[in-house]
């Protein structure tokens, strides 16, 4: 390759180049900086305290009760969207008829606004006028407090699941689609159908989307907000609380900008080493095989 062409070559990723350093490695940069200061108040005047928010961390009761809660949310959603994904794509392969149909049932919840998703299972769940309560109510049974310390997590997994399952359900049913026809066919004629075909030849083609797709669902686990934070805002006392959520409300609620960036880095950080851990493991099963 010519100097002349590597040129081009970097005149057009510049764009890109420019758009990433502004928006995502320079608020990082920040972040790490404010996370060492005692920022707050959203005042300019702030002094560097070293890894004081650091150690805030380890004795702050609530951050581990988030961080218990993001890891169940996070192992829930690898269970249950990777699951029902892969599940819902498999059939849908295997009837070959109302692809488009089923692509766009499933999907269509994606698009749709997090907050919106929060608000209408925020409703269903109510005690009162709640849809829960109102078809107990149909069949005689007493309304039930659905939202309480133990079983907001829970509840708040289902909007979430319910959004995302679609997603990459479009992903396993493209990569199954991909899937060489004569493999299929050779595997027929040994006798291979069915679950087997599935178990045996299927998901192990397929392995490398499932791992990248996992690794999709631990960083929209660490992302999710807003369906959170409208249905129970982290309660009722904090027994839905994630890390998320808590570091809205130290920035945004009290004021406490310097700790939520530490929180802020806490977060990438563990997103960033179970990715690692979750390709190493998957690295090391190749490996065996």
């Amino acid at each position: 390759m010519t100097l002349k062409s590597k040129r081009y070559i970097f005149l057009f990723l510049s764009p890109a180049i420019l758009l990433i350093t502004v928006f995502l490695y320079y608020p990082l940069f920040r972040t790490i900086q404010y996370s060492l200061t005692d920022y707050s108040e959203w005042s300019q005047n702030f002094s560097y305290i070293g890894l004081e928010n650091f150690r805030r961390l380890f004795s702050d009761v609530i951050i581990g009760k988030s961080l218990l809660n993001t890891l169940i949310l996070m192992s829930g959603c690898i269970l249950m969207e990777i699951g029902f994904a892969l599940i819902l794509a498999v059939l849908v392969d295997y009837t070959k008829k109302g692809l488009r149909f089923f692509r766009t049932v499933y999907f269509f919840p994606v698009v749709i606004s997090g907050s919106a998703i929060g608000l209408m299972f925020y409703q269903a769940f109510q005690y009162d006028y709640g849809l829960a309560n109102n078809i107990l109510s149909l069949f005689g049974i007493e309304k039930i407090n659905w939202i309480t310390e133990n079983t907001a997590m829970f509840l708040v997994l289902v909007p979430i699941i319910w959004q995302y399952v679609g997603f990459y359900f479009v992903i396993f049913l493209t990569a199954i689609a991909n899937v060489p026809g004569d493999i299929y066919e050779s595997a027929a004629l040994d006798g291979v159908t069915g679950f087997h075909k599935t178990v045996h030849i299927t998901i192990p083609i397929i392995k490398e989307v499932i791992v990248t797709t996992a690794g999709l669902v631990i960083a929209g686990s660490l992302k999710v907000f807003d369906i959170v934070y409208v249905m129970t805002n982290g309660g009722p006392l904090d027994a839905s609380q994630l890390l998320s959520t808590y570091q809205y409300q130290q920035a945004f609620v009290y004021n406490d900008q310097g700790y939520s960036s530490a929180i802020s880095v806490l977060i990438i950080v563990l997103g960033i080493s179970i990715y690692i851990i979750t390709n190493k493991l998957s690295q090391r099963n190749e490996g065996l095989e």
